[in-house]
């Protein structure tokens, strides 16, 4: 069987997994979602209507297929908390601003991390590379959300370069909203450029003491054509790999750093449905969360296989 098919086929069955897996676990979890739409004083028949209104006196089966067969159109039908808007309303609201935060978080981890990573091996034990060092584990050991804590109070309130929790919709302001989009950036960003840095320097650091590199600095080579010729190609296989872990993790939403900076993004929706009981939200999110995962994880494995063919049979 061609290997893209059986990714493709991998891909599908691992989605229709977590959406097995997801539904099971937010029925069978304690709470009740009618009681909390009602309150606890509602009668037991408001309750019984809301839920004849939602499905709920269906069988678990039954309640999945439909649940599924919506979700492939883009339906997941009704949300319990707010009652004029469906869920595929609610994220469409959301999703644009969780996916700008993700990729302006990914774009600088890029843009910094990988020449970073370089240019401190180029002087091993130097002040460059004691410095960068000290940097990336400060930065690794403090939360996303703690360092928007700290970028709010630096360039919110002290320098006042933008304003605390003025989240500015694209609609009205696109170069306020992307200016506002850079800060969040920022914190969620930070801590995955230390890491991708130190990985990216500890790559580059094992390449330059192969036998290869010797040689081609014996044959006349200049160390800047073996590090982009020889070195840097050699040492992007396995931070390609690296930088689809953390691409898929900033997908999956940085919640606590949309709490921090006040963002409409999934991850707010996400803690409001959870306390609500509104499971219908909970799963589209869920959902959604897994799709951007596996997806990254199988473009990362169909750009290794491309770069690499050797480290895919």
């Amino acid at each position: 069987m061609n290997w893209y098919l059986k990714k493709f086929i991998s891909f599908v069955v691992t989605i229709l997994s977590v959406a097995i897996l997801s539904f099971v676990l937010f029925q069978i979890i304690p709470g009740n979602a009618a009681v909390s739409r009602l309150g606890t004083e509602a009668t037991p028949e408001a309750i019984e209507a809301l839920k004849i209104q939602y499905g709920y006196d269906k069988s678990l089966p039954e309640r999945f297929v439909k649940w599924l067969s919506g979700a492939v159109r883009g339906d997941f039908g009704p949300s319990m908390r707010y009652e004029t808007l469906s869920v595929a309303e609610l994220i469409k609201g959301r999703l644009p601003v969780t996916l700008t935060l993700a990729g302006m978080s990914v774009l600088l981890i890029i843009v910094f991390a990988i020449p970073i990573g370089l240019l401190t091996t180029r002087d091993p034990g130097g002040m460059a590379d004691r410095v960068t060092d000290a940097a990336a584990i400060t930065v690794m050991a403090i939360p996303s959300f703690i360092q928007g804590i700290i970028i709010t109070f630096v360039f919110g309130i002290v320098l006042k370069i933008f304003t605390p929790g003025g989240y500015v919709k694209p609609s009205e302001d696109l170069s306020g909203f992307i200016g506002f989009m850079f800060f969040p950036a920022i914190s969620v960003a930070l801590p995955k450029i230390a890491t991708t840095v130190r990985f990216m320097k500890a790559r580059v650091e094992i390449e330059l003491g192969k036998n290869y590199v010797r040689t081609a600095l014996a044959k006349g080579n200049s160390s800047r054509r073996v590090m982009w010729g020889h070195v840097f190609k050699n040492s992007l296989m396995p931070v390609i790999t690296f930088i689809g872990l953390i691409v898929a993790e900033v997908m999956a939403g940085s919640i606590m750093v949309e709490q921090v900076f006040n963002l409409p993004g999934m991850g707010r929706l996400l803690v409001t449905s959870i306390s609500n009981r509104d499971f219908n939200v909970v799963q589209a999110i869920v959902l959604y969360i897994a799709t951007a995962v596996i997806f990254v994880n199988m473009v990362v494995d169909v750009l290794y296989k491309v770069v690499d063919p050797r480290n895919i049979e």
